[in-house]
């Protein structure tokens, strides 16, 4: 929907929208969403860069935003909800980057890397690395389903735990289990020698 009324107008209607939203209102809410969900989505991706983690983010900030309305005090909506999104884009990035890096931390202790040949070996070094690829694929197979889901929710699809634990209908405490017993089945079923 495009709003050609000045800024005061679209300010008047922010706030009157806002106060529909708080006495039970629903179908303000659902316009104001559509008021300002491409300017939230485009703010998160210009963050993460990842459509998929751009549209679930805003899914999230959306909710953040009904449930701060309360706090809001009616100065500059547009500058309020752009904080909000930037500060959960912001820790999205930086919890997905320390997780990879936690994931990398991992799987090299579980798998202790023996040397990279030199590059200048080229066709050999190009085969040797398809090889590791698809053998290391077929051991990621081999890791029962129950571990399997928490594993590539948590470290491929960057979930946080409550996020895993509402998606599998299961408590925050069992998803950190899972994720625990998970790590312990590579460390025990991977044998380093298999790698070299």
């Amino acid at each position: 929907m495009v709003y050609s009324c000045g800024e005061e107008e679209k300010h008047i209607e922010e706030i009157t929208l806002i106060d529909r939203i708080r006495t039970g209102d629903e179908s303000a809410f659902r316009e104001l969403v559509t008021m300002h969900r491409s300017y939230i989505f485009q703010t998160i991706f210009a963050v993460v860069r990842h459509k998929k983690d751009a549209e679930d983010l805003s899914q999230e900030v959306w909710t953040r935003i009904y449930f701060s309305l309360p706090q809001y005090e009616g100065k500059g909506f547009k500058t309020w909800i752009t904080r909000i999104a930037v500060n959960r884009a912001i820790d999205f990035k930086r919890a997905s980057s320390r997780r990879k890096e936690d994931f990398i931390a991992e799987i090299e202790e579980a798998v202790p890397m023996t040397g990279a040949p030199p590059l200048e070996q080229g066709v050999e070094h190009e085969i040797l690395l398809r090889e590791t690829t698809a053998f290391v694929r077929e051991k990621l197979h081999q890791i029962p389903p129950n571990y399997q889901d928490v594993l590539q929710a948590y470290y491929i699809h960057h979930q946080s735990y409550q996020d895993i634990a509402h998606a599998q209908g299961i408590t925050i405490k069992t998803v950190e289990s899972k994720l625990y017993r998970a790590k312990m089945w590579v460390r025990n079923h991977w044998k380093e020698e298999e790698f070299r």
